[in-house]
């Protein structure tokens, strides 16, 4: 009996010892499986999706064409790195609807116009555009009765008042045009106040930028649409760098009538749920592209000789002011005293007919 006990417990010394190390075993694997989980998408990523190129075709990003003489340009490439920017194989294209008319554009252009101060019988300037005239100040709204973008100017010469007060303070100046915008029914939620305001003063019959607030008569409010990407870090800019699609110019008058001396509200809505991928350009290729000529400058800055350095290059998205199909990738170039240049991201082949 004694012997069979013995051998009871060795074999339950030698159970518990297996046991132990089977748990042990088991919780190594598990950790090992976990790091391979992680590690292995790191050092071995799957293949991205081919890109979709739902839309077929896509028509050219209508860049406005220059407003000055260009000298010949010499580019030099000099990023922080020495080295070209990575890009992503492929980036998003979204469809933008194309406005059309209908029985109530002219009823919505005459309900705008009285949200904003303006008398609701509007002269037709063309078979699109009508203007309302304010009935109380020399100020005027012009309507695209299709599309539904705005502008608002103010005839100082005629009320020169606004000049007498100081310009607001770039907080007061924000809220001022928001409210202006959400009163007439035309603050989307992709716009956004960014970046410094404008300071501006009268000319002679210009306006001006001014160095500061303290000597400027007007300040201007810039709205951009919001950036693209998980995290946005795409961002959305526009023909003139600096120039929004929306803004208003704002005054330090207490009248609400003669607040907004002028306005541009240039907005195309993007139908984000319709959206196709394209392949985009390598840096290297964007880069010839740029040498090449094809590319719109956006801002020349203090580069009048034409010989540029290039410090940043970057994709973004091009936000139109004038009607389009598609909201498309860009890449950005930045140099030295102010220049900005901007060359379509899709790969070349995806652009003009079948």
């Amino acid at each position: 009996m004694a012997a069979n006990l013995t051998q009871v417990a060795i074999n339950s010394r030698k159970a518990i010892r297996y046991g132990i190390y089977f748990l042990i075993f088991m919780i190594c694997a598990n950790i090992t499986w976990g790091l391979a989980k992680r590690v292995i998408p790191i050092l071995f990523p799957p293949a991205p999706p081919p890109p979709t190129v739902g839309f077929s075709r896509l028509t050219s990003i209508p860049f406005p064409p220059p407003t000055q003489a260009f000298p010949p340009f010499e580019f030099k490439i000099e990023t922080a790195n020495g080295a070209l920017p990575e890009f992503p194989e492929s980036m998003p294209v979204y469809f933008i609807p194309k406005p059309a008319a209908t029985l109530d554009s002219i009823d919505a252009a005459k309900k705008r116009a009285v949200s904003l101060g303006f008398s609701p019988n509007p002269t037709p300037i063309s078979q699109t555009i009508y203007k309302f005239i304010s009935p109380t100040t020399p100020a005027s709204l012009e309507v695209n009765v299709i599309n539904q973008t705005f502008s608002t100017s103010f005839n100082l010469a005629a009320d020169p008042s606004p000049l007498k007060f100081p310009p607001p303070a770039p907080d007061l100046a924000n809220g001022i045009a928001m409210a202006y915008l959400k009163n007439a029914e035309s603050l989307p939620e992709d716009l956004t106040v960014f970046g410094e305001p404008d300071f501006l003063k009268v000319e002679g019959q210009n306006l001006v930028k001014a160095i500061s607030l303290s000597e400027s008569n007007f300040v201007r409010v810039n709205l951009f649409r919001k950036g693209f990407g998980e995290e946005e870090e795409y961002p959305s800019l526009t023909a003139h760098t600096g120039e929004a699609n929306v803004w208003l110019i704002v005054s330090g008058d207490k009248e609400r009538q003669r607040q907004i001396i002028a306005s541009e509200f240039h907005y195309f809505a993007i139908d984000e749920e319709q959206v196709e991928t394209y392949p985009i350009k390598t840096a290297s290729q964007a880069v010839e592209d740029l040498l090449n000529g094809n590319a719109h400058i956006a801002n020349l800055g203090l580069n009048t000789n034409g010989k540029i350095t290039i410090r940043k290059i970057y994709l973004a998205y091009y936000d139109p002011d004038t009607t389009t199909q598609f909201f498309q990738p860009i890449v950005v170039f930045t140099g030295d005293r102010d220049f900005v240049a901007y060359v379509p991201a899709v790969t070349t082949e995806y652009y003009g007919d079948e």
